[in-house]
């Protein structure tokens, strides 16, 4: 069964600015309505994304 409560209900509006951000510095533009864009646009976002959390984790245990 899925649970599409959010965990951490304040982090939505911090990670769809980052979102945001890296989608802008990678040319992609995200809106309201993202139908237009490819599969291929959102996923490299979304890596783009999560390789920068990895680092900053990283980063911040070291």
């Amino acid at each position: 069964m899925a649970n599409s409560q959010l965990l951490v209900p304040e982090a939505k509006n911090g990670l769809s600015k980052f979102k945001n951000e890296v989608a802008s510095e990678m040319g992609v533009q995200f809106s309201d309505y993202n139908g237009n864009l490819s599969s291929r646009q959102c996923g490299s976002v979304g890596g783009e994304m999560v390789k920068r959390m990895v680092q900053q984790y990283e980063s911040g245990i070291k």
